[in-house]
């Protein structure tokens, strides 16, 4: 097991480029089920989640080749319909396959992903979304089981914007039998790449990335080629690295107009953010302001960049307040930042942070994604070593950070553990 080691204080300065999204890629590969023929997709990070979220399709009889962040996927060999317990338990993206499946196979058996280390992520939604378009559900030892002679539209309403429930049902209404209507869906960047690989596919969605959207069904998708969107959560993060380290960081590849939420909050609390054409440059070179946050669905402030964010809170000059309206737990990050000398109180889903004149380094242990984010974040603006143990959560959802960071001109690097 790797561990990240961290000597903190140095200032971040230089080019980097920012990777494909994970959130973007992992619903396009589900989304390959529907169509026969080779589809072709780049930009795609190497990250572990990408890797399992491939495990998943080989197993349902899909070839897929990768050559160095580009994958060919042929989905034209008839299909398996299940998605077993071993490989959904490590990623819940992987229940993304069910509509899919459904939608094509005419039956899914896909094993219910579990529980999160950050809330429940419960997937009734996506459930009910498909017995309103008539496919038969049933609940039978640990997997979901659905079938349908073929699916037929429906209007679906969600109670929240959810957005692996919209690029479910999305998927699956695209083969359905009329007009299927999603409305309150989530709206998020990543939501619109997927419609729009869909539609070069073939299908007919109008409303992505609004609160309702529109798919006509047709009778068959083709494979396409796509590049997949750059990752907006890894450029927030980039931000708040220079931030934190009174750094100058330009980043290529940088979705600035999926960020405005994160910019503005970073304007606020004192960041230079702009874009030069080709680049974004992201400016630190001040004490950072106090700043209130409240996470909500896109175009709000992101869940996924909370934890981040609160990091930089820490050490900013004033009182802040961030309320977590998205998951239940997301603040499991907090008595690690509390052990580097963050003074934060929780409140029910409500964090309160005076910000200290420094951090000092502490081995922390990683619980999640974004968690992990933040501590290395935390750990380049401390004193002194800062040990970050469990990275392999880090690697789910990052691509190479600890090596961006060394080319910025972090102190950082990559430990193997003894066992």
């Amino acid at each position: 097991m790797d561990k990240i080691v961290i000597k903190g204080g140095e200032r971040l300065i230089g080019e980097v480029e920012v990777s494909g999204s994970k959130n973007a890629a992992l619903p396009i590969f589900a989304a390959s089920l529907l169509a026969e023929g080779s589809n072709l997709f780049t930009n795609v990070p190497h990250l572990m989640d990408v890797r399992t979220i491939v495990k998943v399709l080989k197993n349902l009889g899909i070839k897929i080749s990768e050559d160095g962040g580009t994958y060919r996927i042929d989905a034209t060999e008839a299909l398996g319909y299940e998605a077993p317990y071993d490989l959904v338990k490590t990623m819940r993206a992987s229940i993304l396959v069910l509509g899919p499946l459904v939608a094509r196979m005419r039956r899914a058996a896909v094993s219910l992903p579990g529980g999160c280390a950050i809330g429940a992520r419960p997937i009734n939604l996506h459930l009910r979304g498909l017995e309103a378009m008539g496919a038969k559900i049933e609940l039978r030892h640990g997997y979901i089981e659905a079938k349908a002679d073929r699916l037929k539209g429906a209007q679906i309403s969600f109670d929240t914007p959810t957005v692996t429930g919209t690029e479910n049902l999305m998927m699956a209404a695209t083969l359905a039998e009329g007009k299927t209507i999603l409305q309150n869906a989530a709206m998020e960047p990543e939501v619109v790449d997927l419609a729009d690989v869909l539609n070069k596919m073939g299908a007919k969605i109008t409303g992505a990335g609004t609160k309702l959207i529109e798919i006509e069904g047709v009778e068959s998708l083709e494979a396409v080629e796509h590049s997949i969107i750059p990752d907006r959560i890894e450029a927030g993060t980039l931000m708040v690295a220079a931030g934190l380290t009174r750094g100058n960081i330009r980043m290529l590849n940088c979705p600035l107009f999926h960020m405005e939420a994160v910019v503005h909050k970073l304007k606020e609390a004192g960041m230079e953010i702009e874009s030069d054409g080709e680049g974004v440059r992201a400016v630190g070179n001040k004490r950072i302001r106090s700043v209130d946050v409240k996470t909500q669905p896109y175009p709000g402030f992101p869940t996924d960049m909370q934890a981040q964010f609160m990091v930089l809170m820490s050490l900013a000059k004033g009182l802040s307040v961030i309320s977590e309206t998205i998951f239940e737990n997301r603040f499991i990050h907090v008595s690690e930042l509390k052990r580097m000398g963050a003074d934060i109180g929780i409140q029910g889903n409500t964090a309160v942070i005076q910000g200290v004149g420094n951090l000092s380094g502490a081995p922390v242990m990683a619980t999640d994604l974004r968690a992990s984010a933040s501590l290395v974040l935390a750990g380049l603006a401390a004193a002194g070593m800062t040990e970050v143990s469990r990275v392999y959560h880090l690697d789910r959802g990052y691509e190479a950070l600890d090596k961006k960071l060394a080319k910025l001109g972090a102190d950082i690097k990559r430990v193997r553990e003894p066992d």
